[in-house]
């Protein structure tokens, strides 16, 4: 056996035969020697056992300190190990969704919950994602509606941290989608419209801001309505965030795409001012 890659596993085995524990398959070969009093440099005075192996290899227990303090050295390198590896899943979970840095750390437990609204908000956009493998296999999303400043980003960005690292969704806004797919037009552009437009639909949650700030040309609309409508096919769930009411979402949508939505996403009005300007008042 090898035990290049762990210099504590030949000691660990020794220890194991002194104090009995694995039984060896030759016991004239292993002759005990008794006890001795022996002194560790570091711990002082400590009684060990010996055996002879074959007549001639002998072996004296450790100072059982130093053996507990490397077992505990042991034991705290491999936490460290798995946090460091935890670290990195989220790390590089975060860098595939892509939150917005501002909102990288956004928490339920962070967001202003004030007023019976903002409680309601808060107590939906938790619930979707202590629950969301429910809502996965059904194909169901959220659309939060309101002001700018309200939050909504806040709650996205919250579901979406919630999740990781076993779940890894994106956020995106309406703009930037319709820009990933306009990019694949040029003759340089690796990706081909079709592999964006998987990858966008595959994605375990999609996240899509800014629906509805301004009226793109009939091109950028129907590369949404297209990616909605995958999307709905799939059951894949979304969480559409806008700063329209529910007439002005259908409008900019089309009744066809915004019959779908609602018909597999819930409705959350985001219906109070704006945090932004007490933010202000905050920062200066």
């Amino acid at each position: 056996m090898d035990h290049s890659s762990d210099p504590f596993k030949l000691e660990r085995l020794i220890d194991r035969v002194n104090f009995g524990t694995v039984a060896t398959s030759a016991p004239t070969d292993r002759d005990p020697l008794g006890d001795k009093a022996v002194t560790c440099e570091k711990h002082g005075d400590y009684t060990a056992s010996g055996v002879r192996y074959f007549g001639r290899k002998e072996i004296w227990t450790k100072c059982p300190d130093c053996v507990s303090e490397r077992e505990s050295f042991e034991r705290q390198a491999e936490a460290d190990r798995q946090a460091k590896a935890a670290r990195d899943r989220l790390e590089y979970s975060l860098q595939q969704a892509a939150i917005p840095p501002r909102f990288v750390g956004r928490t339920f437990d962070t967001f202003n919950a004030s007023t019976e609204a903002q409680q309601n908000a808060l107590e939906i956009t938790r619930t979707y994602a202590e629950q969301f493998d429910q809502h996965y296999r059904k194909g169901t999303g959220l659309i939060l509606s309101g002001m700018p400043g309200t939050g909504k980003s806040h709650l996205a960005a919250a579901v979406l941290q919630h999740l990781m690292p076993g779940k890894c969704g994106l956020y995106v806004t309406c703009l930037g989608l319709i820009r990933m797919v306009r990019q694949t037009w040029r003759r340089d552009n690796e990706q081909s419209e079709t592999d964006v437009m998987n990858t966008l639909t595959e994605v375990p949650l999609l996240v899509i801001d800014e629906i509805g700030v301004q009226y793109g040309t009939e091109g950028e609309q129907t590369i949404l309505f297209e990616l909605l409508d995958a999307r709905y096919r799939a059951m894949q769930p979304s969480i559409l965030l806008t700063n329209q009411d529910k007439a002005g979402l259908k409008t900019f949508l089309g009744e066809r795409t915004y019959d779908r939505l609602t018909e597999t996403s819930r409705w959350v009005a985001f219906d109070w001012e704006s945090y932004r300007p007490t933010a202000r008042k905050e920062a200066a």
